[in-house]
């Protein structure tokens, strides 16, 4: 079962730097390290975890449908991951997949009020942003399509890689003009990681206490080991309720995190 979504401040800054990029109907890249949680706060705000398995499992209408038309009303935003180094017809064939389910669901929500009548046109497209996962696998011809998708159509597009992308995208003048935002997607810091970790407590029915010498024993012993990691820290909690249970303890000590993180293959 997928783990509630916690809303951090990294998530918000990304959620305002998404709004002005669409707004503006630029291309924007978003940069950051390895799991620091650039893909989830994209996927959170296109609300992909919901509206990507409703549309690929197209089939007979229901009572729920009007739900998910009016998310996708909302969102207007495609999130999508390219395959290695795509080829670019396979990349604007995908692409144009997703547009257009999403646009027929928007265009459903408009009909149910009213700001749509007549028959099915498509004349209109909704689409208003386009996230792009994993930037570094586009090649050269990948980008200059999607360059010259948002010179004719004015979406929005975010490009989401590694530190460097944005430097990488310098050799690609008419691309790099183009370029409106740049959001760098750093790892938590001390008082978010609190935040956060005060949550993972929680899920596992234990309430957490800075001020306990024990508790932060255990929290300076995450913070070496994560970094502020989102993904690690993802990945540890698991592996801490896991030793908890296991051994038959109550308490999260650093001796415990210890013991999850040996279990985990955790790079330099």
């Amino acid at each position: 079962m997928a783990q509630a979504f916690i809303v951090t401040k990294e998530h918000r800054r990304f959620t305002e730097f998404a709004n002005a990029v669409r707004k503006e109907k630029t291309i924007g890249i978003c940069h950051g390290d390895a799991g620091v949680g650039k893909t989830q706060s994209a996927r959170r705000y296109a609300n992909w975890d919901t509206l990507e398995p409703y549309m690929n499992e197209w089939g007979p209408r229901s009572d729920v449908d009007a739900a998910f038309y009016a998310l996708a009303n909302r969102s207007r935003t495609v999130f999508y991951t390219p395959e290695v180094l795509p080829r670019p017809k396979e990349l604007v064939r995908e692409i144009g997949y997703w547009h257009n389910k999403l646009d027929s669901c928007i265009e459903e929500h408009q009909r149910a009020i009213g700001k749509v009548t007549g028959q099915r046109a498509h004349t209109h497209s909704f689409l208003e942003l386009l996230i792009i996962d994993e930037a570094e696998r586009l090649t050269p011809m990948a980008l200059e399509l999607l360059r010259d998708q948002h010179d004719r159509t004015h979406v929005a597009i975010i490009l989401i890689g590694m530190p460097g992308i944005d430097q990488r995208f310098r050799h690609y003048p008419q691309l790099y003009s183009r370029l409106g935002f740049s959001h760098h997607y750093r790892a938590l810091g001390r008082d978010e990681l609190l935040f956060v970790l005060d949550r993972h407590w929680r899920r596992i029915g234990r309430s957490l206490d800075p001020e306990d010498f024990t508790d932060a024993q255990a929290i300076a012993a995450i913070e070496r080991i994560t970094r502020g990691n989102f993904r690690l820290l993802e990945r540890l909690f698991p592996q801490i309720a896991r030793v908890l249970k296991i051994n038959q303890l109550e308490t999260i000590t650093d001796d415990v995190v210890e013991a999850a993180a040996s279990i985990l293959v955790i790079g330099d």
